[in-house]
Protein backbone atom coordinates (compact mmCIF):
# COMPACT_ATOMS: atom_id res chain seq x y z
CA UNK A 1 0.00 0.00 0.00
CA UNK A 2 1.47 3.64 -1.04
CA UNK A 3 2.45 5.32 2.20
CA UNK A 4 -0.13 8.50 1.77
CA UNK A 5 1.84 10.28 4.09
CA UNK A 6 5.17 10.45 1.55
CA UNK A 7 5.07 8.96 -1.09
CA UNK A 8 6.92 8.09 -4.09
CA UNK A 9 5.87 9.28 -7.20
CA UNK A 10 5.60 7.36 -10.80
CA UNK A 11 7.18 9.54 -13.52
CA UNK A 12 5.70 10.25 -16.58
CA UNK A 13 5.33 7.58 -19.13
CA UNK A 14 7.59 6.99 -22.06
CA UNK A 15 6.79 7.14 -25.62
CA UNK A 16 3.60 6.24 -26.46
CA UNK A 17 0.52 4.19 -24.09
CA UNK A 18 1.06 0.46 -25.09
CA UNK A 19 -2.73 -0.04 -23.97
CA UNK A 20 -3.81 1.69 -27.00
CA UNK A 21 -2.03 -1.55 -29.60
CA UNK A 22 0.20 -0.70 -32.59
CA UNK A 23 0.57 2.99 -33.13
CA UNK A 24 -1.28 4.92 -35.78
CA UNK A 25 0.89 5.61 -38.51
CA UNK A 26 -0.74 9.23 -38.58
CA UNK A 27 0.44 10.04 -35.33
CA UNK A 28 1.13 13.46 -34.47
CA UNK A 29 4.31 14.56 -33.30
CA UNK A 30 5.02 18.76 -32.46
CA UNK A 31 8.70 19.72 -32.26
CA UNK A 32 9.81 22.29 -29.30
CA UNK A 33 10.98 24.70 -31.28
CA UNK A 34 10.38 28.07 -29.76
CA UNK A 35 9.18 26.26 -26.35
CA UNK A 36 10.31 24.74 -23.29
CA UNK A 37 9.23 21.80 -23.37
CA UNK A 38 9.57 18.78 -20.36
CA UNK A 39 8.86 17.03 -17.31
CA UNK A 40 8.46 19.23 -14.28
CA UNK A 41 8.43 18.58 -10.64
CA UNK A 42 4.73 20.11 -8.66
CA UNK A 43 4.33 20.16 -5.04
CA UNK A 44 0.97 19.14 -3.40
CA UNK A 45 -0.61 18.14 -0.29
CA UNK A 46 1.10 14.78 0.30
CA UNK A 47 4.50 15.14 -1.92
CA UNK A 48 5.39 16.48 -5.44
CA UNK A 49 3.63 14.85 -8.59
CA UNK A 50 5.52 14.72 -12.28
CA UNK A 51 4.10 16.74 -14.57
CA UNK A 52 4.99 17.54 -18.50
CA UNK A 53 4.84 21.35 -18.91
CA UNK A 54 4.95 23.29 -22.27
CA UNK A 55 4.86 27.22 -23.00
CA UNK A 56 6.58 29.71 -25.33
CA UNK A 57 10.29 30.99 -24.60
CA UNK A 58 9.52 34.20 -25.85
CA UNK A 59 6.29 35.12 -24.12
CA UNK A 60 5.60 36.11 -20.38
CA UNK A 61 2.12 35.83 -18.41
CA UNK A 62 0.85 33.37 -20.85
CA UNK A 63 -2.76 31.82 -20.16
CA UNK A 64 -2.67 28.61 -18.56
CA UNK A 65 -4.75 25.44 -19.71
CA UNK A 66 -4.81 22.83 -17.59
CA UNK A 67 -4.48 19.37 -19.71
CA UNK A 68 -6.14 16.62 -18.59
CA UNK A 69 -4.66 13.01 -18.96
CA UNK A 70 -6.26 9.82 -20.92
CA UNK A 71 -6.95 6.64 -18.83
CA UNK A 72 -3.87 6.04 -20.22
CA UNK A 73 -1.60 8.66 -17.71
CA UNK A 74 0.53 11.54 -19.54
CA UNK A 75 2.14 9.72 -21.89
CA UNK A 76 3.42 11.10 -25.78
CA UNK A 77 0.01 12.02 -26.99
CA UNK A 78 -0.59 14.40 -23.82
CA UNK A 79 2.12 15.88 -24.18
CA UNK A 80 2.16 16.34 -27.29
CA UNK A 81 -0.99 18.33 -26.83
CA UNK A 82 0.29 20.36 -24.83
CA UNK A 83 3.33 21.06 -27.37
CA UNK A 84 0.50 21.95 -29.68
CA UNK A 85 -1.18 24.29 -27.50
CA UNK A 86 2.30 26.39 -26.06
CA UNK A 87 2.72 27.02 -29.29
CA UNK A 88 -0.62 28.74 -30.06
CA UNK A 89 0.87 31.20 -26.88
CA UNK A 90 -0.62 29.39 -23.76
CA UNK A 91 0.79 27.71 -20.60
CA UNK A 92 0.57 24.21 -20.89
CA UNK A 93 0.83 21.52 -17.79
CA UNK A 94 -0.61 18.21 -17.49
CA UNK A 95 0.32 16.49 -14.04
CA UNK A 96 0.36 12.19 -13.49
CA UNK A 97 -2.78 12.37 -11.87
CA UNK A 98 -2.18 8.50 -11.29
CA UNK A 99 1.02 9.11 -9.59
CA UNK A 100 1.03 8.17 -6.14
CA UNK A 101 -1.02 4.37 -7.69
CA UNK A 102 1.39 2.94 -10.19
CA UNK A 103 3.04 3.78 -13.41
CA UNK A 104 0.00 3.02 -16.51
CA UNK A 105 2.82 3.05 -19.29
CA UNK A 106 3.49 -0.73 -17.79
CA UNK A 107 -0.10 -2.13 -19.21
CA UNK A 108 -0.28 -3.29 -22.39
CA UNK A 109 -3.45 -3.56 -24.59
CA UNK A 110 -4.61 -6.81 -22.81
CA UNK A 111 -4.72 -5.65 -19.70
CA UNK A 112 -7.24 -2.49 -20.06
CA UNK A 113 -9.18 -3.69 -17.02
CA UNK A 114 -6.33 -4.37 -15.12
CA UNK A 115 -5.06 -0.76 -15.50
CA UNK A 116 -8.62 0.03 -14.44
CA UNK A 117 -8.49 -2.30 -11.27
CA UNK A 118 -5.13 -1.56 -10.12
CA UNK A 119 -4.83 1.94 -10.81
CA UNK A 120 -7.69 4.10 -12.31
CA UNK A 121 -10.23 2.78 -9.55
CA UNK A 122 -8.13 4.02 -6.86
CA UNK A 123 -7.79 7.56 -7.78
CA UNK A 124 -10.02 10.17 -5.59
CA UNK A 125 -11.73 12.56 -7.21
CA UNK A 126 -11.11 14.91 -4.48
CA UNK A 127 -7.57 14.32 -4.59
CA UNK A 128 -7.61 15.06 -8.35
CA UNK A 129 -8.88 18.53 -7.96
CA UNK A 130 -6.46 19.26 -5.35
CA UNK A 131 -3.50 18.76 -7.62
CA UNK A 132 -5.02 20.46 -10.68
CA UNK A 133 -5.18 22.97 -8.21
CA UNK A 134 -1.55 22.40 -7.42
CA UNK A 135 -0.73 22.54 -11.04
CA UNK A 136 -1.98 25.95 -11.25
CA UNK A 137 -0.14 27.34 -8.23
CA UNK A 138 3.09 26.21 -10.32
CA UNK A 139 2.14 27.56 -12.91
CA UNK A 140 1.56 30.85 -11.13
CA UNK A 141 4.80 30.43 -9.71
CA UNK A 142 6.30 30.25 -12.87
CA UNK A 143 4.87 33.63 -13.76
CA UNK A 144 1.64 32.26 -16.33
CA UNK A 145 -1.48 33.84 -16.21
CA UNK A 146 -3.84 32.21 -14.18
CA UNK A 147 -6.68 34.50 -14.29
CA UNK A 148 -6.84 33.44 -17.46
CA UNK A 149 -7.40 29.86 -16.56
CA UNK A 150 -8.48 27.18 -19.05
CA UNK A 151 -8.79 22.93 -18.98
CA UNK A 152 -8.85 20.73 -21.26
CA UNK A 153 -9.21 16.80 -21.30
CA UNK A 154 -9.68 13.18 -22.83
CA UNK A 155 -12.00 10.48 -22.25
CA UNK A 156 -10.81 10.12 -18.15
CA UNK A 157 -9.52 13.37 -18.59
CA UNK A 158 -12.98 14.60 -20.62
CA UNK A 159 -14.89 13.72 -17.56
CA UNK A 160 -12.51 15.37 -15.13
CA UNK A 161 -13.16 18.62 -17.18
CA UNK A 162 -16.47 18.65 -15.82
CA UNK A 163 -15.57 18.11 -12.55
CA UNK A 164 -12.95 20.74 -12.32
CA UNK A 165 -15.20 23.25 -13.83
CA UNK A 166 -17.76 23.07 -11.24
CA UNK A 167 -14.88 22.48 -8.42
CA UNK A 168 -12.94 25.60 -9.08
CA UNK A 169 -14.68 29.05 -10.44
CA UNK A 170 -11.97 31.18 -11.33
CA UNK A 171 -12.08 28.56 -14.70
CA UNK A 172 -12.82 30.63 -17.57
CA UNK A 173 -13.57 28.08 -19.99
CA UNK A 174 -12.91 24.29 -20.77
CA UNK A 175 -13.06 21.66 -23.26
CA UNK A 176 -14.24 18.49 -22.67
CA UNK A 177 -13.50 15.75 -25.08
CA UNK A 178 -15.72 12.58 -24.97
CA UNK A 179 -15.77 11.96 -21.22
CA UNK A 180 -18.37 9.98 -19.31
CA UNK A 181 -20.92 12.16 -18.30
CA UNK A 182 -22.49 9.44 -15.93
CA UNK A 183 -21.63 6.22 -14.29
CA UNK A 184 -20.85 4.50 -11.67
CA UNK A 185 -20.40 6.08 -8.02
CA UNK A 186 -18.28 5.48 -4.61
CA UNK A 187 -16.57 6.86 -1.93
CA UNK A 188 -13.99 8.11 -4.33
CA UNK A 189 -16.50 9.33 -6.90
CA UNK A 190 -19.12 10.42 -5.17
CA UNK A 191 -20.94 12.80 -8.31
CA UNK A 192 -21.26 11.82 -11.67
CA UNK A 193 -20.75 15.22 -14.06
CA UNK A 194 -24.32 15.28 -14.88
CA UNK A 195 -25.26 15.53 -11.31
CA UNK A 196 -22.41 18.33 -10.99
CA UNK A 197 -23.81 20.40 -13.94
CA UNK A 198 -25.61 22.72 -11.18
CA UNK A 199 -22.47 24.06 -10.05
CA UNK A 200 -20.71 24.70 -13.76
CA UNK A 201 -20.92 28.19 -14.32
CA UNK A 202 -17.74 28.24 -16.69
CA UNK A 203 -18.98 27.92 -20.60
CA UNK A 204 -17.51 24.41 -21.17
CA UNK A 205 -17.70 22.89 -24.73
CA UNK A 206 -18.09 19.04 -25.27
CA UNK A 207 -16.79 17.29 -28.05
CA UNK A 208 -18.65 14.15 -28.44
CA UNK A 209 -18.79 11.26 -30.60
CA UNK A 210 -22.11 9.89 -32.43
CA UNK A 211 -20.32 6.29 -32.82
CA UNK A 212 -19.33 6.37 -28.99
CA UNK A 213 -20.15 2.87 -27.75
CA UNK A 214 -19.68 3.78 -23.99
CA UNK A 215 -21.07 7.19 -23.88
CA UNK A 216 -25.36 7.08 -25.10
CA UNK A 217 -26.42 10.49 -26.98
CA UNK A 218 -28.98 9.96 -24.60
CA UNK A 219 -26.35 11.04 -21.59
CA UNK A 220 -25.53 14.02 -23.79
CA UNK A 221 -29.19 15.08 -23.78
CA UNK A 222 -29.50 14.42 -20.14
CA UNK A 223 -26.26 17.04 -19.81
CA UNK A 224 -27.78 19.33 -22.24
CA UNK A 225 -30.79 20.06 -19.76
CA UNK A 226 -28.79 19.55 -16.53
CA UNK A 227 -26.84 22.54 -17.87
CA UNK A 228 -29.33 24.71 -19.12
CA UNK A 229 -31.64 23.87 -15.83
CA UNK A 230 -28.44 25.12 -13.95
CA UNK A 231 -28.46 28.28 -15.95
CA UNK A 232 -25.39 27.49 -17.86
CA UNK A 233 -26.38 28.67 -21.01
CA UNK A 234 -22.93 29.46 -22.41
CA UNK A 235 -21.83 25.74 -22.83
CA UNK A 236 -22.50 23.83 -25.56
CA UNK A 237 -22.01 20.18 -26.64
CA UNK A 238 -20.86 19.25 -30.30
CA UNK A 239 -21.74 15.47 -31.52
CA UNK A 240 -19.70 14.43 -34.60
CA UNK A 241 -21.62 11.96 -36.20
CA UNK A 242 -19.40 10.04 -38.09
CA UNK A 243 -16.80 9.62 -35.12
CA UNK A 244 -16.44 6.57 -32.67
CA UNK A 245 -14.92 7.56 -28.82
CA UNK A 246 -10.77 8.54 -29.40
CA UNK A 247 -11.83 10.08 -32.52
CA UNK A 248 -9.13 12.81 -31.38
CA UNK A 249 -6.56 10.48 -30.81
CA UNK A 250 -4.39 10.83 -33.41
CA UNK A 251 -2.31 7.57 -32.48
CA UNK A 252 -4.97 5.06 -32.00
CA UNK A 253 -7.41 3.60 -34.82
CA UNK A 254 -10.07 5.36 -33.56
CA UNK A 255 -8.89 8.58 -35.24
CA UNK A 256 -10.90 10.71 -37.18
CA UNK A 257 -8.78 13.13 -39.27
CA UNK A 258 -11.52 15.79 -40.47
CA UNK A 259 -13.59 15.97 -36.92
CA UNK A 260 -10.65 16.29 -35.05
CA UNK A 261 -9.28 18.86 -36.90
CA UNK A 262 -12.51 20.87 -36.79
CA UNK A 263 -12.83 19.52 -32.78
CA UNK A 264 -9.64 21.61 -32.21
CA UNK A 265 -10.38 24.65 -34.18
CA UNK A 266 -13.63 24.83 -32.19
CA UNK A 267 -11.79 24.11 -29.01
CA UNK A 268 -9.16 26.95 -29.68
CA UNK A 269 -11.61 29.83 -30.73
CA UNK A 270 -13.64 28.25 -27.41
CA UNK A 271 -10.91 29.53 -25.59
CA UNK A 272 -10.17 32.62 -27.45
CA UNK A 273 -13.71 34.01 -27.54
CA UNK A 274 -14.00 33.20 -23.54
CA UNK A 275 -11.26 34.95 -22.23
CA UNK A 276 -8.49 32.67 -22.68
CA UNK A 277 -6.26 34.08 -24.66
Amino acid sequence: MTDRRAFIATGLVSGFTLAAGPINAAAILTDTAGLEAGEVSIKVGDGRVPAYRARPKDKTHAPVILVVQEIFGVHEFIKDVCRRLAHQGYYAVAPALYARYGDPGKYDMNHIEQLISDVVSKVPDNEVMGDLDAAVAFAKGEGADTAKLGITGFCWGGRIVWLYAAHNPRVKAGVAWYGPLRGKTDALHPKTAIELAPQIHAPILGNYAGKDMGIPIVDVAEMREALAKGGNTKSRIDIFEASQHGFFADYRGSYNEADAKTGWAHALAWFAENGVK
